[in-house]
């Protein structure tokens, strides 16, 4: 049991030291250690059932090490970096990032024990979820460590508005598509390893290139699993009817 809380207090580490480094204008260093607290914290808990180890204290400590490092830690980074250039406005759109993160926490651990959801709906998550949102918030840093855009005021008040966007997508009950149930052909698992290897080639050789295609691509995936849950939704709508027609009605 002290392995996966091991990660998650590292996590928190990670998460706190990315604030310092911020604040130091080591910003580069900084956002890697962001995403690494976010990689961390986004696999304790796995790692955590994987081993069976999980415990209602393990729980808790995840619970409270996420809203640091997938809603205070990027907000903050962010704001030191680029939002401060937009004043107050940068400042408020910091705020309502972290507190949307805590919110779509907190409504995620009640949706974790909700018995009467349908068997279906736990593919999707409802709202973005908050270790992609933590990743997404921060594409105009990636966007300015390439050189795309210049770090000016105006370009501060446009990324208070992007942040304010993927507060209300973290918050939203946007349907997207988890891929936790998703399972791999086995005549494809070489193919993906082989995908997955060169994925963190180009994330290594290529850092906020990656990053950026990555942020683009999968904001470009939301419509698309909108538009399957709800073919999905409906599908399973139809199939209710065709059941309730079927079952002949009960004697009185």
């Amino acid at each position: 049991m002290v392995l996966p809380n091991l990660i998650t207090v590292l996590a928190i580490c990670a998460g706190l030291s990315g604030i310092r480094l911020a604040f130091e204008a080591r910003f580069e260093t900084a956002v890697v250690m962001v995403l690494i607290a976010a990689f961390l914290d986004g696999i304790d808990g796995r790692i955590a059932r994987a081993l069976k180890a999980t415990s209602k204290f393990g729980a808790q400590m995840d619970s409270l090490a996420d809203i640091v490092n997938f809603g205070v830690a990027p907000a903050l980074v962010l704001y030191a970096y680029l939002l401060d250039r937009a004043g107050s406005f940068g400042w408020i759109a910091a705020l309502l990032f972290a507190i949307a993160c805590g919110l779509r926490l907190a409504r995620f651990n009640v949706l974790d024990e909700d018995q009467d959801r349908p068997a279906w709906q736990a593919e999707y998550f409802v709202g973005v979820p908050a270790p992609a949102g933590a990743a997404i918030v921060m594409l105009p840093i990636y966007l300015v460590f390439i050189g795309a855009i210049a770090p000016d005021r105006t370009f501060g008040f446009i990324c208070s508005g992007y942040t304010v966007l993927i507060a209300f997508l973290l918050v939203s009950r946007w349907p997207v598509y988890s891929g936790k149930k998703w399972r791999v052909p086995g005549d494809k698992v070489l193919p993906l390893i082989l995908g997955v290897v060169l994925y963190v080639l180009l994330l290594v050789t290529f850092p906020w290139q990656t990053l950026s295609v990555s942020v683009i691509a999968y904001l470009c995936f939301l419509p698309l699993s909108a538009s399957a849950y709800s073919r999905r939704s409906r599908l399973e709508e139809a199939k209710a009817k065709e059941a309730a027609a079927a079952t002949p009605p009960k004697a009185e």
